[in-house]
């Protein structure tokens, strides 16, 4: 099973879905500790639940023993962590849906609060390990210290969320707000796509105090600390235009604008002294590559912008549709032209006074730099409105994407 789909009827009020990849040591007692928190929701609130095992091709027998306990199991045939358990959440009944690994590393009685939070009208509960407790073992020292704070973090300062412990693998959420993020990611990252999307959509998100135990594997983790630690980063990253883009974007031109400015205030200067530093011509090529590169990472940020907003991910703030809004093709194409024109314009002049002069010497290089970069980038402009118009639905007015009945077609 690969494809997403919701079920028939959502008849249960909690499903606590493991995944599962020859887990044959564990996945008995997960499935009996969950098995003990439907019963407290059951006692407690007269809530019905059920476990599901997403099996993502075990072969050490996990499927029976799952069965045996009474846990339902759904056979996933894509690899990977997020796969698995986007599969068993597309079979899962419940209004709320808890996930959790099946290496008894977390208690899944844990999960109880979860549920009486999402029942409170909370969107998605996050476990917190260092709110509650990480037992000794139980995480690595570079994953305590380095790894989960700084990604953490990361996520703080990226995305505006509260969020302090943003890798836990027990979370629940509200089928609801589930669908409502169209989560895709096949590995690990899932984890960190389910906390991104839900602070781009502004959902509702709390945490409760945890316990990280030691896994009871008897084989090494799934988990690869530094691959899966920049899969995660590089998610962030590419969900975040304003950080992965446009900042970068903004600083290379203010860069690129105030040294190639330098440069062509004094023309007759060999080298422009700024303090002890000194900038020459060289400089000019380097400050136009920053300027085009520039040019190229904002439109490339832009294109990022509409596609988050196309696809749904991406809340607009009344800025950025302000923004999409004013975008159009005819407008990209005018602004590339007028820029390309400038540039051209001041290469034909220092063109013909070069030609007037009989051929002779030639010391425009700084401004013959400025032409031509201006030429590049407005040619970059003009092109990217095309590029912006085919992301949009192969639309004159990019401001489609906005509709709520935007299709592709």
């Amino acid at each position: 099973m690969t494809a997403e789909k919701s079920p028939l009827t959502t008849d249960l009020d909690v499903s606590i879905v493991m995944p599962c990849l020859n887990e044959s040591t564990t996945i008995g007692q997960c499935v009996d500790i969950a098995m003990q928190a439907l019963n407290s929701l059951q006692d407690e609130h007269g809530m019905t639940g059920e476990v599901i095992v997403a099996d993502n091709g075990s072969s050490d027998g996990s499927q029976d023993i799952a069965r045996a306990k009474g846990a339902r199991v759904v056979d996933v045939h894509e690899k990977g962590y997020g796969a698995a358990l986007r599969g068993g959440m597309s079979e899962a009944r419940g209004r709320y849906l808890v996930m959790g690994d099946s290496d008894m590393s977390y208690d899944f009685r844990q999960a109880v609060p979860m549920i009486e939070k999402l029942h409170a009208g909370a969107e998605l509960c996050m476990g917190n390990r260092f709110a509650g407790e990480i037992k000794p073992g139980a995480m690595p020292w570079k994953n305590r210290y380095i790894g989960n704070p700084v990604l953490s973090t990361m996520l703080r300062v990226l995305f505006r969320t509260p969020i302090g412990d943003s890798h836990c693998g027990l979370r629940a959420i509200r089928r609801d707000a589930y669908e409502s993020l169209g989560l895709t990611a096949t590995g690990m990252e899932f984890a960190s796509e389910m906390v991104l999307k839900s602070a781009l959509k502004n959902l509702s998100v709390v945490e409760v105090p945890v316990t990280l135990s030691p896994d009871g594997r008897d084989r090494p983790p799934h988990l690869n600390p530094f691959r899966d630690g920049f899969r995660h980063l590089f998610y962030m990253l590419m969900l975040s235009p304003t950080w992965l883009f446009f900042a970068p974007s903004a600083l290379l031109f203010t860069f690129g604008i105030v040294v190639l400015g330098l440069l062509i205030a004094r023309p007759d200067a060999e080298m422009v002294r700024i303090g002890g530093f000194g900038l020459g011509n060289h400089w000019a090529v380097v400050a136009s590559t920053a300027i085009i590169i520039a040019a190229q990472t904002f439109i490339a940020g832009f294109i990022a912008l509409i596609v988050g907003v196309r696809e749904r991910y991406l809340s607009p703030s009344s800025k950025v549709k302000r923004m999409i809004r004013a975008s159009t093709l005819s407008g990209w194409l005018m602004a590339g032209l007028v820029v390309f024109a400038f540039g051209f314009v001041w290469a034909t002049i220092i063109a013909a006074g070069w030609l007037s002069s009989g051929f002779g010497e030639l010391n425009e290089m700084r401004n013959f730099i400025a032409a031509f970069t201006a030429m590049v980038v407005g040619s970059q402009i003009a092109f990217g409105g095309f590029l912006l118009s085919i992301v949009s639905g192969n639309k004159l007015k990019h401001r489609a994407v906005l509709s709520p009945n935007f299709t592709e077609n």
